[in-house]
């Protein structure tokens, strides 16, 4: 494993220094109130103010030499061992320091060695602040490894997404390109040479629309435009279109390519298999904190099994619609598909209403 690959908290890279010290703070009031007992005998609260004094200054180098196992990789049970005799090395300077006061007030007779080898008030208190000064580390590395994980499920989401975003883009266009050669082996150049136009328009503004995967539905709305516009000249006066569009809905947020898939079902599977004129309806309106997208079609009976088959490679738009939603909104959407006896469909989503800000003048 990489360096890279470590959560830098466990490395000590990003736990600022003074937090495991402020951690550490409370711990002098632990050690004013052992002291409380000790009031009134001699110069009994001196040496608890300086065993105080000597905690502050210690834990200084002390976390300092943590830091530095950690970042080398030293294992716990080692770096325990190490630490424990490193605050015992201070404790025994605090002895030192003790029985030099208590010569210089007369409180001895004389320096003992021996002496220096006693715990003292402050010892304790420095294995504390090493606990918690672990439980800091242990904890930023949790949160680390934590948005780190976050970010993996992100990554891999925003790749779905993407999958599925450009999962469309060769099935339209092979449908399309299909249709084009329909209408010049009918000889029908000149709308054949309109559908084409149509086409390079459509695959412009998709192309311009960028990698967003939520766009606003004004936006949307006119990639889905040049859509209709290869339709109308593929089916004539055989298709009709019924929009309705609320004007408070245009900012709001949709998922980019959701209404072309749906179009393209509804029109495939029900209106180009029939004989006469069929009309498509598309209503989306705002209701509260959701945004309602409904879409009707009318159809033929022959058409109902293929339009509810979402494992055809026909079908492949509806299902993509239903994955992308599923992702981008999780249980937050709805999305409701239904077929008429007399082949026709209706498709209804539901999703949480969030408007897009408006673009800043370059």
């Amino acid at each position: 494993m990489t360096d890279t690959a470590i959560p830098a908290a466990r490395r000590g890279a990003d736990v600022p220094f003074r937090l495991p010290l402020l951690a550490g703070l409370p711990l002098v009031l632990c050690m004013a109130v052992m002291a409380l007992p000790e009031l009134g005998h001699g110069r009994a609260v001196a040496f608890r103010v300086l065993y105080a004094a000597a905690y502050l200054v210690w834990i200084v180098p002390l976390a300092a030499a943590q830091r530095a196992l950690r970042r080398r990789g030293v294992r716990w049970p080692l770096a325990a061992l190490l630490l424990l005799a490193l605050a015992y090395l201070m404790s025994m300077a605090n002895n030192a320091l003790g029985q030099w006061l208590a010569l210089h007030w007369g409180l001895v007779p004389d320096f003992r060695w021996q002496r220096l080898f006693g715990v003292d008030g402050c010892w304790l208190p420095l294995i504390a602040f090493c606990a918690l000064h672990a439980m800091v580390d242990h904890y930023a590395a949790l949160q680390a490894e934590r948005e780190r994980v976050q970010a993996i499920a992100a990554q891999a989401r925003d790749a779905e997404l993407r999958a599925l975003r450009y999962q469309l883009q060769p099935h339209f266009l092979f449908n399309t390109l299909n249709a084009i050669s329909t209408l010049v082996a009918e000889r029908r150049n000149p709308e054949a040479n309109r559908m084409l136009a149509r086409l390079g328009d459509l695959l412009r503004a998709t192309l311009d629309s960028g990698e967003a995967h939520e766009v606003a539905l004004a936006e949307e709305l006119a990639l889905t435009g040049h859509y209709l516009d290869i339709e109308k000249v593929r089916l004539g006066e055989r298709l009709a279109l019924d929009l309705r569009i609320g004007p408070d809905v245009l900012r709001a947020a949709v998922p980019a390519l959701l209404l072309q898939p749906l179009l393209e079902n509804a029109i495939r599977h029900g209106i180009a298999p029939r004989t006469e004129p069929g009309r498509v309806a598309l209503k989306v309106e705002r209701d509260g904190g959701l945004l309602r997208l409904s879409l009707r079609n009318d159809g033929v009976p022959a058409a109902r099994d293929a339009a509810a088959d979402e494992t055809r490679p026909a079908a492949i738009g509806l299902r993509n619609v239903r994955e992308r939603l599923a992702r981008l909104y999780g249980a937050a959407h709805r999305f409701e598909f239904a077929l008429a006896d007399d082949g026709g469909c209706e498709v209804s989503i539901a999703l949480p209403f969030r408007a897009v800000a408006a673009a800043q003048p370059a």
